[in-house]
């Protein structure tokens, strides 16, 4: 992978290349050699387990950091409404996977004056009793150095990283420094993985495992797309990691639908849209709040 770089979104980050260095120098037999004893140390690992175990379904939902000023308060109220796990997306002026929504919050967080590393850092901010997940990009974190960034995402209290562009056969630096400082990184799978990449990248992921629910960039969809359902019939036939669902899902029907075969769903356009048009925390608290009974009536 040759990362590019982004001056408006790392204006405050620089390459530490020793730290580079080293990181790349840790292999993905590492992560192997580490296998089920390193995936389930972690907080959102053990918290969806014991979610399924009590024969719940789990809710992640996200929110762009710095979007609006008040989303401190917001990302409070969706812990209020009932999510078990918020992830937090970085701002960042070439957000590859993000569909239109997102991107326009990414911009005007990053017109605000935030940046990646602000944002990490406001999280600490946040005092969140659940986990929380940052997403983000690899020319982010290759910018800033892995130590760095997996250091500075631990003192904020992150729990897990989402790194939507970094593919599984170059995660391995990644995923061992993260672990090194307690971040579980979640590995995403399309609807087009093959059965035999589909398990190694379950192998790799941490936390659990992010399934993509319909090809393209993320956004709301007026119909629960077929894929989704089936790309979390195929995680879950290859790995006992908790399958949760993300892209396409957004509206409390479609989360109960998923959630027939899913291990969770992952919700952000939705969520994200309403702040942008000027939502308040007790309405997003209200939202989540469908969402929560929604999958709790299964």
């Amino acid at each position: 992978m040759a990362p590019s770089t982004d001056s408006s979104a790392l204006s405050d980050v620089s390459l530490p290349e020793k730290d580079a260095e080293k990181a790349n120098r840790l292999s993905s037999e590492r992560i192997a050699e580490e296998g089920s004893e390193k995936a389930v140390a972690g907080a959102i690992h053990s918290k969806l387990l014991s979610i399924r175990d009590k024969k719940k379904k789990s809710l992640c939902c996200y929110l762009m950091g710095g979007m609006s000023s008040d989303w401190q308060d917001i990302a409070r109220a969706i812990e209020n409404g009932g999510a078990d796990i918020i992830e937090i997306g970085l701002p960042f002026s070439d957000p590859m996977i993000d569909g239109p929504v997102i991107q326009h919050a990414s911009k005007v967080s990053l017109d605000s004056g935030n940046s990646p590393m602000s944002a990490i850092d406001s999280i600490s901010n946040l005092d969140m009793s659940i986990p929380v997940v940052v997403m983000t990009y690899y020319n982010i974190i290759y910018r800033a150095g892995l130590y760095r960034m997996a250091g500075r995402m631990a003192a904020a209290g992150v729990s897990g990283s989402i790194i939507a562009d970094l593919p599984v056969e170059e995660a391995g630096s990644w995923v061992a420094t993260a672990g090194d400082a307690g971040i579980e990184n979640i590995m995403l799978v399309a609807p087009t993985t093959s059965l035999d990449r589909t398990k190694v990248i379950c192998d790799t992921s941490r936390g659990f495992v992010y399934c993509v629910g319909t090809m393209g960039v993320t956004g709301e969809r007026d119909e629960l797309p077929t894929s989704a359902k089936e790309v979390a019939a195929k995680v879950k036939s290859v790995t006992d990691k908790p399958a949760l669902v993300g892209i396409g899902v957004s509206t409390p029907s479609q989360a109960t639908s998923v959630c027939a075969i899913a291990d969770g769903v992952i919700l952000g356009s939705a969520i994200v849209r309403r702040v942008l048009e000027g939502e308040n925390a007790r309405g997003i608290e209200n939202f989540v709040r469908l969402l929560r009974n929604a999958i709790d009536s299964l």
